[in-house]
């Protein structure tokens, strides 16, 4: 009874987990997802500067293909895992267990060999001036886009000041991409009018922000670190969920194995005396002409005893 409640016991806390690595890799692949888009806007941003290899060595353990694929695989392995608890399949559960230690495995070096503290300082954002002057050209549009993409999710315009522009560039004014109202042409009209239409910070510090490491990098970083530790967990309660069904089927079989212990209904033979001569004939307990013969075979024993008795006594 006991058995019976540690292996149900077992069970529902394999159930939970599994539900929870569904939930936590659902999470990581969105949350990936969700860092890729502003990820490739600096990377196109600080191409060939130092900035770019911080943003690369920072980022690469959140959006690295082999932590994606160790996701996908998870929810994979998290479902057979469920099966093989839901049936107590010991080939299942077997199979279940050993995959999670390769995962913890991979996640584990992968971890390891990707962690470094990227070397970036704040006079390294000097750097991204070198290709404001690019802007607007007909072969860098794709420059373009990304900077007043930047510029208007991150609020910010210019490098260190909105100024930038005016000194890299041949422009008169700011991109649109800098008003906080934007609409065509004002940037000029802010320019000529009212400069605080403008976005008074730099996008040089948002970046410099960015690479050492953002809201969704922690969240991924706590959810890498919750995952972990749910598999060794789950690990630990599959060995024992293993060796708790594998013993409880080994328990039947020796219980059948044992000889059963003597019963106390069946007849005592007699080999001695009377009563075995009684036996000899055939005679039962519960047959009376067999008590009243047993009975008859006492007396005829003890009468000679009597007898003997009697004439040692007169002599």
């Amino acid at each position: 009874m006991a058995r019976e409640d540690a292996v149900r016991c077992l069970r529902c806390l394999l159930f939970a987990l599994n539900l929870l690595f569904w939930l936590m890799s659902a999470c990581v692949l969105g949350v990936a997802a969700w860092i890729r888009d502003p990820l490739n806007t600096v990377l196109t941003l600080t191409a060939h500067t130092r900035l770019e290899e911080a943003a690369i060595l920072t980022y690469s353990p959140a959006v690295h293909p082999v932590i994606i694929t160790v996701c996908c695989f998870l929810i994979i392995v998290a479902m057979v895992g469920y099966c093989g608890t839901l049936r107590c399949n010991l080939l299942l559960l077997s199979w279940y267990f050993c995959s999670l230690l390769v995962i913890f495995c991979v996640e584990l070096a992968s971890a390891v060999w990707t962690y470094d503290e990227p070397a970036v300082q704040r006079s390294d954002m000097i750097s991204l001036k070198s290709r404001m002057p690019n802007f607007g050209l007909q072969r860098y549009q794709w420059l373009t886009h990304t900077w007043n993409s930047f510029q208007t999710e991150f609020k910010c315009c210019g490098v260190i000041y909105f100024t930038d522009w005016l000194e890299m560039t041949e422009m008169e004014w700011p991109p649109d991409s800098c008003c906080s109202n934007q609409y065509p042409g004002c940037a000029r009209h802010a320019h000529y009018h009212d400069l605080s239409d403008l976005h008074q910070e730099g996008c040089g510090p948002k970046i410099y922000s960015f690479i050492r490491g953002t809201k969704q990098l922690q969240v991924l970083r706590f959810l890498g670190v919750s995952i972990g530790v749910a598999q060794i967990l789950a690990m630990a309660l599959t060995l024992t969920l293993l060796w708790a069904l594998y013993y409880g089927r080994k328990s039947p079989e020796l219980d059948s194995a044992t000889p059963p212990p003597p019963d106390d209904s069946t007849p005592l033979t007699v080999t001695h005396g009377p009563s075995a001569e009684a036996s000899k004939t055939g005679c039962n307990r519960t047959d009376r002409s067999c008590t009243s013969t047993a009975a008859a075979a006492t007396a005829a024993a003890v009468r000679p005893s009597g007898l003997q008795f009697e004439m040692e006594r007169l002599s």
